[in-house]
């Protein structure tokens, strides 16, 4: 059945994608989502207030108006509509799935890898404002309402915003407090989720003067997503010990339900005429109960998951920034500390099912008595992130003809990880702690310290060259406890502690303790020339840098190494017809060096190691056409090809430490894990969207419109290696061809409303085809032992839904 729906749907989607390509060859041909056509963006995407149209780099732009139009309410449904970004949804050794857990990446500098807390750091960052909330294993899902726009910097970023943007940056930019006018707005929203539950929505926000030159702007959230996955009744047997289970408890309709609420206060201070004061104090709490995946051997939508599942994300921001001048000079300093505390819980019953079907492992699970028990793992988590950062910048006048910013920066992110896996019943003598078969207590560190600066100059009236630096160091380093019991394993956890044994927290003793560090420069040059006032065409060569790490598993792994990025660019911005047309575009070929590759291996745990080489080239584009009175056609789309420019043989050389290239043939039983020119996964070959929109008077005192949307994407696979060889067999075992393919998806959303007066209501529909997207495929521990059981993430069903609004 599922397989016959997929293929149904898969069909529907490229049926959508050919008319749309036909239709609409223009937007294949251009990148940036770069203006509503009566809505001029500003960006500051260079550290400076600029117009789009003027920023000779890859930028694309959601301002307040598309956001509005489009519904954005979170990261998934932004991301739609932003080609360049892609992103999985971890699930693999109990990471959770769903919000706030997303891998995000850009222009196809993927490699996989689990979203596990002990991971490489993000290729992309996140910024709210001038603070970076990059967190690894997933940036929080920021609830978008009141907000300015969002900004996504395609390529490196390494130049102005360092590390953690190897592939590009996203940011979410606020609306700030007015002290000229009040203002005040709310919307409420109640929608149907297909095979599903309700949902509901209230927003709202006041901007109040209270003295001059100072205003207080409050914005407020609540947010509840109706569940559209079921767990179903279900039961398993182990055969070691013939235990059987079933799930009657926890049986339940629309399991995965999403609720969240939050709220942003800004106090705006202008000292002077030159210097003002805006510090901001943002929280969020998420709660998120069920798996937001599906098994597609139990049937459309539903799971058979027999523990309880869940996932509280609480996080909070206080940020500071202060702006004024010095002369005729630009003063800024941005500062922010960031909270997160994440209490997860996931089923980790496959786990269990296969390492005891495969390989027996139920006969080491007993009680107190010697008698085998049932052997069901879950897992329990609390995770406390904490991040400081703080940035001080100059900039010169901007109509200069040569003009600078410089600065510096710091951050340190601190994680507390504490992960329990747990079986009821367990024996005292193999536990770590009571019921405790597996215990990861440890505190990761990762510090940066930078100092940049950008140059431009204005050879002619029309031509400006660009040159920037960044001299950073990082470092980085983990320090507890992993593993078993000395009574279960006599090589790691307990085992392999240092003596004298020091409690680490819950933990018996400490067995990693281990540090990195590197310094090195990031650079860009780019040139741009503007033809006219409406036209300007540059190209840009940059750099990004990711930082190295710690293989938890430091006996067998050793450190894995920085990885790199050098971007080269030609792109153009171009306005026609008296601007009733906006065409922007940009071609790149991208080199991605010694690239880090986490995934499940021994055991279902972490490792990360360094693949290679891969290239990547392809092109972005976006277009706002005005055709008639109350008529806008916008659309973006990105063709990306990927490839492996060596073997990845899964194999590190014990005298370099460095991945070895060169692999024996496809016969051999060592063969490459990855062949030269193998696609990287997660990122299709193309993805677009378009949106269609029409405004138009009814009567004398009212404003309609109706709206329609397509986005569309090819396939794509989860995993970078077709296959590895098995630790345990010692054969060479597939894994793409048992993940299989993503299939490629089309969905299209409708909307009509009107506003009068002070008031607006509309209704719409998402996914009116019900397509089941596939988002992400996984499995829940190592695929070689769980390739059985994968699971898929999909997109929300069918959805309607009716809103209502009112601004003062």
């Amino acid at each position: 059945m599922s397989t016959t729906r997929n293929v149904g749907r898969s069909r529907l989607g490229m049926r959508l994608g050919s008319i749309l390509l036909a239709t609409t060859s223009l937007t294949y041909l251009a990148p940036a989502m770069a203006q509503e056509a009566d809505e001029e963006v500003v960006v500051t995407a260079q550290k400076r207030e600029q117009k789009l149209q003027k920023v000779p780099v890859s930028v694309q732009a959601l301002g307040t108006k598309k956001l509005e139009d489009l519904r954005v309410q979170d990261f998934a449904s932004y991301v739609k509509y932003l080609p360049s970004v892609t992103y999985a949804v971890g699930g693999g050794g109990g990471t959770p799935v769903g919000p706030g857990f997303a891998t995000v990446t850009m222009r196809g500098v993927a490699s996989g890898g689990d979203g596990n807390h002990s991971g490489s750091l993000p290729t992309v960052g996140i910024y709210l404002d001038e603070q970076p909330v990059t967190t690894i294993g997933g940036a929080p899902d920021i609830h978008v309402y009141d907000i300015a726009r969002v900004e996504a910097l395609s390529g490196p970023q390494g130049t102005l915003y360092g590390a953690s943007s190897l592939a590009g940056t996203l940011r979410i930019i606020t609306n700030k407090p007015n002290p000229d006018e009040f203002s005040a707005s709310y919307d409420v929203e109640v929608n149907k989720v297909s095979h599903g539950d309700m949902g509901y929505t209230a927003e709202g926000y006041v901007n109040v003067p209270v003295a001059e030159g100072v205003a207080v702007r409050l914005v407020g959230w609540y947010e509840r997503d109706g569940g559209y996955i079921d767990n179903v009744p279900g039961t398993r047997t182990y055969p070691t010990s013939g235990v059987t289970i079933d799930n009657d408890a926890f049986v339940e309709d629309d399991y995965n339900s999403n609720e969240t609420y939050g709220a942003r206060l800004a106090v705006g201070i202008d000292l002077d005429e030159n210097w003002t004061v805006t510090p901001t104090l943002m929280g969020q709490v998420t709660h998120a109960d069920g798996f937001f995946a599906y098994d597609p051997q139990v049937g459309d939508l539903e799971v058979e998951h027999f523990v309880p599942e869940y996932a509280n994300d609480k996080w909070f921001q206080a940020a500071l920034t202060v702006e004024g001048k010095i002369g005729n000079f630009d003063l800024v300093y941005s500062g922010g500390h960031m909270e997160r505390v994440l209490d997860t819980a996931s089923d980790y019953t496959d786990y269990s099912f296969f390492y005891d079907t495969i390989y027996g492992y139920g006969a080491y699970i007993y009680d107190n008595s010697g008698t085998p028990i049932d052997p069901t793992q879950f897992i329990t988590g609390h995770d406390k992130f904490k991040k400081d950062s703080h940035e001080l910048r100059i900039a010169s006048p901007a109509d200069e003809r040569f003009r600078f910013v410089a600065g510096l920066f710091y951050q340190r992110q601190e994680r507390f990880i504490e992960q329990n896996y747990l079986i009821n019943g367990l024996a005292d003598a193999i536990a770590v702690l009571p019921n405790q078969i597996w215990l990861t207590e440890q505190i990761r560190v990762d510090k940066d310290y930078a100092v940049f600066g950008e140059v431009s100059y204005d050879v002619t009236d029309k031509l400006t060259l660009t040159g920037g630096l960044r001299g950073f160091k990082a470092d980085n380093s983990i320090e507890g406890f992993f593993g078993f019991s000395d009574g279960y394993s006599s090589r790691t956890g307990v085992a392999a502690c240092f003596t004298p044994f020091v409690p680490f927290h819950r933990a018996p003793c400490t067995n990693l303790d281990r540090g990195v560090k590197e310094d090195g420069v990031t650079w860009k040059v780019n040139a741009s020339y503007q033809i006219d006032d409406d036209r300007m065409v540059y190209g840009t060569i940059s750099t990004g840098y990711r930082p190295p790490g710690i293989n938890r598993r430091a006996g067998q792994l050793p450190v894995y190494d920085s990885d790199t990025l050098t971007n080269y660019e030609v792109g153009w911005k171009t306005a026609w017809n008296d601007g009733k047309l906006i065409f922007n575009g940009a071609a790149f070929y991208q080199k991605w060096s010694d690239f880090q590759f986490s995934f499940l291996g021994e055991n279902s745990f972490t490792e990360i190691r360094n693949a290679g080489d891969a290239s990547i080239y392809g092109i972005e584009a976006d277009f706002v056409w005005k055709p008639a009175d109350g008529f806008t056609l916008s659309g973006s789309a990105t063709y990306i090809h990927t490839r492996l420019s060596q073997d990845y043989c899964g194999v590190i050389n014990p005298a370099t430490g460095e991945a070895v290239t060169v692999c024996p043939g496809p016969d051999d039983p060592n063969r490459p894990d990855a062949p030269e020119g193998q696609d990287l996964p997660t990122t299709p070959d193309f993805k677009m969207n378009m949106v269609a929109r029409y405004e138009f008077a009814v009567g004398a005192d009212v404003m309609a419109h109706i709206q329609g949307t397509l986005t569309y994407q090819t396939s794509s696979w989860p995993d970078l290696r077709d296959g590895t060889l098995n630790g345990i067999t010692g054969n060479w075992e597939p894994i793409r061809s048992v993940l299989g393919k993503l299939d490629d998806f089309a969905t299209i959303d409708l909307a009509a409303g009107a506003e009068w007066g002070n008031s607006t209501a509309e209704i719409f529909v998402e996914n009116l085809t019900d397509e089941r997207a596939e988002l992400y495929r996984f499995t829940s521990c190592n695929v070689l032992v769980c390739g059985g059981n994968p699971y898929e993430a999909t997109n929300r069903p069918l959805t309607v839904g009716v809103k209502f609004g009112q601004h003062f």
